[in-house]
């Protein structure tokens, strides 16, 4: 299995990217700066900020390096103040003894800041001025209780935010002062301005995961930007999905034109980097030094391949990149098994399927995401003795990423009613030749027959064998695609309600349940799971599993589809919100 994270080892020629960003960086003329690294999701936004980081921390005397994870400070903290808090405390460990006292002030004046937006949280808003948000909830709550809706809890809600007002003015106020927020904003920008310049070095702030933020999260943060912005060396790398920060912005203000929606990320960000989607030879190499990081390989033998690959990456433009297994090994001077060497032939065979095709398109984690299934698919089986090994566990899986559900249904319902679970319109499409017309092609394949014409051509070949095994690891294990695009109005309404629900008491979840069919949970709870699986972080409580067990309270079937899920992460422990929330469900396995 691969980790599903960001790393500082490249693997896809994204050092390139780096080398770009740096030379940036680098250049005083230049600063102050704000550099977008743009790209969708997965493509490897985050790993290039850890590759310009691992850059610049060979010049520790000359870039303090801040690092800012815009999700992770949601829902706890004003987005504004908590980038402002980061920058200031980075300042305070990074500060010589002379400077210490005059960066610890800064903290002072972050927290002033926040008193001021609890007080006027209104006013503060309209003035850009960074506020907890305590008020705001307390509002809430109010409407909530007056509309009959909560109850005790938000009679609690209220009284919260009136003492959370009160308790936080003692604590961060600690003298009165006449200041307004303009007067203690600039004092704070000036006497941040004198602290970096004394400190003789480059601010470099890595912000990084805003594409993950609610719409208002995103904007706070990119404001928070907007107030250092003009200060003499700093620079700002900014990681996003530019579709989402567009969205964020049409979503956040009111009704803005799309040349306005256009312009504000322009405005922010002066130099967009944009991280290109990987081809043929990018996947192929990616796949090979996967394969290889988890075989008997050293560390390093593994580095000698890396080395090799990036180098050919990097001339591709001359030559095409291309080489052969066998050149790959005699110029690396890396010795591989039988069983790695087949490995990186089916690896060869796949990475034009996997750069090209519209269910993956090059992009890298949907690539190890699927050799994850497909090692865990594998693990199985081999526990259980099934006559299957992991390249036929590897094409079908590849089958299941490129095609659809539909299409995957077909294809086990075809398994289960063939003799000895041998389609034979497996064997027609092995025997067919380019542009032949397969007349005993299912029905919900035709839109496929091109990527299933250049599949039935990789190795091994799959007619005439018994492919029952299969079905079953498909089933037992994590599908690799979700019914979510066939979801009629009201089942794709309830997922849009269950993934932003904050109680388990939420009248807006329950009516979007009671509004649905029996049949229709399941196709919810699988709509649910896909966007749980795309984020990793199961640290702390999640809205959208909050969502997935309302439908498995209503629903058998829909329990069981969460179980298995939650056993797929194999976490090392299961988190102490989980057990709290589920410990009275009949329905959990834990």
């Amino acid at each position: 299995m691969w980790s599903d994270s960001d790393t500082d080892v490249d693997f896809l020629n994204y050092s390139e990217v780096a080398e770009m960003v740096v030379d940036l960086l680098s250049d005083p003329k230049l600063l102050p700066l704000s550099v977008g690294v743009f790209g969708g999701w997965g493509i490897g936004k985050s790993t290039t900020l850890r590759l310009v980081e691992r850059e610049l921390d060979k010049a520790p005397d000359r870039y303090l390096v801040i690092k800012f994870d815009a999700w992770m400070y949601q829902d706890f903290d004003d987005a504004r103040a908590a980038l402002m808090s980061v920058i200031s405390g980075a300042l305070v460990k990074a500060a010589p003894p002379a400077l210490k006292d005059r960066a610890k002030s800064l903290i002072g004046r972050v927290n002033k800041l926040r008193f001021l937006g609890v007080a006027l949280e209104a006013g503060a808003w309209a003035m850009g001025v960074p506020t907890f948000g305590a008020i705001s909830k307390g509002v809430t709550a109010a409407g909530a209780l007056f509309s009959g809706s909560e109850d005790d809890k938000n009679l609690e809600a209220v009284k919260d935010a009136a003492s959370d007002v009160e308790s936080r003015g003692a604590s961060l106020l600690r003298e009165p002062e006449e200041r307004g927020p303009p007067d203690e904003i600039d004092a704070f920008r000036a006497e941040f301005k004198g602290i970096l310049q004394d400190l003789g070095k480059t601010m470099v702030v890595f912000i990084d995961n805003l594409d993950r933020c609610l719409p208002r999260n995103a904007i706070e943060t990119m404001e928070a930007v907007r107030l250092f912005l003009f200060m003499p060396n700093s620079a700002f790398v900014v990681a996003a999905d530019e579709d989402m920060i567009r969205h964020a912005v049409s979503q956040h203000f009111n009704s803005p034109s799309q040349r306005h929606i256009t312009d504000y990320l322009d405005k922010l960000i002066q130099v967009p980097v944009r991280v290109p989607r990987a081809g043929i030879q990018e996947v192929r190499a990616y796949l090979i030094l996967l394969l290889a990081s988890r075989s008997d390989l050293d560390d390093a033998a593994v580095e000698k391949l890396r080395q090799y690959l990036i180098d050919r990456l990097r001339t591709s433009w001359k030559d095409d990149g291309d080489f052969t297994i066998e050149e790959m090994l005699t110029q690396s001077g890396v010795q591989a098994s039988k069983e790695l060497a087949a490995a990186w032939d089916m690896a060869d065979r796949m990475a034009p399927i996997l750069a090209l095709s519209p269910g993956v398109l090059g992009n890298p984690r949907t690539v190890k995401r699927m050799l994850n299934v497909v090692r865990m698919r594998a693990n199985v089986a081999r526990r259980r003795a099934m006559p299957i090994d992991e390249a036929m566990i590897t094409k079908l899986a590849l089958f299941e990423r490129c095609t659809d559900i539909d299409a995957t249904e077909e294809l086990h319902n075809l398994i289960n009613a063939s003799p000895r679970g041998k389609p034979a319109v497996l064997a027609s499409l092995e025997q067919a030749k380019p542009g032949e017309t397969i007349a005993d092609l299912p029905e919900k394949w035709t839109k496929h027959a091109p990527f299933l014409m250049e599949w039935a051509k990789l190795a091994p070949g799959l007619a005439g064998v018994d492919l029952r095994p299969a079905v079953y690891l498909a089933r037992e294990t994590v599908p690799l695609r979700m019914r979510s695009g066939s979801l009629a109005g009201g089942a794709a309404k309830a997922v849009e309600t269950l993934l932003q629900i904050r109680s388990v008491s939420s009248p807006a979840a329950k009516a979007a349940l009671d509004s649905l069919q029996p049949g229709d949970m399941i196709l919810v709870m699988e709509a649910v799971i896909e966007v749980m699986r795309k984020d990793s972080d199961w640290s702390r409580a999640r809205m959208d599993f909050r969502g997935a067990t309302l439908v498995a309270d209503r629903s058998a079937a829909a329990a069981e589809l969460l179980n298995r899920f939650f056993r797929s992460l194999q976490l090392p422990k299961t988190p102490g919100w989980v057990s709290t929330m589920l410990k009275d469900k009949a329905w959990w396995e834990e």
